[in-house]
């Protein structure tokens, strides 16, 4: 992922995005919030599944590590009584190496008419070109917050849904090759093109008739000095998805970690789903005031810089999203 500019108009969009959230109809009796009681978010089982990923090793292209980890997220939805399917390709990169791609795709309610669709990346960066000690530049992100929790909310999310009971299909997706961006040591100018390889060949071949009603991708869910702020593309793309989910944070009682301000213009994998597939979606994404956490594309993105409240968050307010929708 990479960051393009830093927006600054966050009272009009603020605005804008309250009035949506004004329109939007949900189930709820008159003069009632949606409240979501019977289901809670486990933070503790989500974090266990972090660590189950992060002791496969580092999950770089090309890994026994990375070809251990894409049988362990089939493993866990057939676990969760879904039937996954492994998007396959053997696709080049930036630098002319060519590697084994695999997008995992999972359904909840597969007959269901209304689909949903949540997303996230699963693999890590080979360099952890961000690292404080430049020493340690050309070694592999662990990736436990940029990576392995997205994944692990949308595992857990998948665990509850037969409690939660959703009037909607839900499909799980999650993308290979998102974080092999050039190092600053390997070209001149990084191009938009050089990230999110997975899922701009999943957007470019996903089946015709698939068309969920939105999307939603998760990137970076744990990191303890982060928020989720409004971003940019997010807004351009999705602005009334966008006001719906800022707005179910609220109603969970998470508002503190979604703050009603513009935040980043990132290359994330919303922008092929956005540009290619045309399904509205929105990026939910930690990162600070200024810029990412400070783990980002580090060798310091492990485990016990996770933070479980933060997962706990954003975990409830999908499920409180979800069940808007009944």
């Amino acid at each position: 992922m990479i960051r393009q500019s830093f927006s600054i108009v966050s009272l009009l969009v603020a605005l804008t995005l309250l009035a949506c959230k004004s329109n939007q109809s949900t189930s709820a009796p008159a003069g009632e919030e949606a409240d979501l009681t019977t289901v809670s978010f486990d933070a503790d089982s989500a974090f266990a599944l972090i660590v189950a990923q992060c002791d496969m090793g580092a999950r770089v292209p090309g890994s026994a590590a990375h070809s251990q980890c894409a049988s362990w997220i089939q493993q866990q939805f057939k676990a969760r009584g879904m039937q996954p399917a492994d998007q396959t390709a053997r696709l080049t990169m930036w630098d002319g190496k060519t590697y084994d791609c695999h997008n995992i795709f999972a359904s909840y309610k597969p007959e269901a008419a209304r689909r949903i669709l949540l997303c996230a990346h699963w693999d890590s960066r080979p360099w952890a070109d961000e690292d404080a000690d430049s020493s340690k530049h050309r070694s592999p992100v662990m990736a436990a917050n940029d990576g392995a929790s997205g994944v692990a909310v949308l595992l857990e999310v998948a665990r509850l849904l037969p409690a939660l009971d959703p009037s909607v299909g839900v499909d799980f997706l999650c993308f290979d090759l998102e974080d092999y961006g050039a190092p600053y040591w390997a070209k001149s100018s990084v191009q938009e093109d050089d990230w999110c390889v997975g899922s701009r060949y999943w957007a470019e071949h996903k089946p015709a008739d698939y068309k969920p009603e939105y999307a939603i991708l998760l990137d970076m869910v744990g990191g303890k000095d982060t928020k989720f702020y409004y971003e940019h593309f997010s807004r351009q793309y999705a602005q009334r998805i966008l006001a719906r989910t800022w707005g179910a944070a609220q109603t969970a009682g998470y508002e503190a970690y979604f703050p009603q301000r513009d935040g980043l213009m990132l290359t994330d994998d919303h922008i092929p789903l956005n540009r290619i597939a045309r399904i509205p979606t929105i990026d939910i994404v930690g990162t600070a005031d200024q810029g990412f956490g400070a783990t980002w594309h580090t060798t310091a993105d492990t485990p016990e810089n996770i933070s479980k409240d933060l997962l706990k968050a954003v975990g409830q307010t999908l499920l409180q999203l979800l069940y808007e929708e009944n």
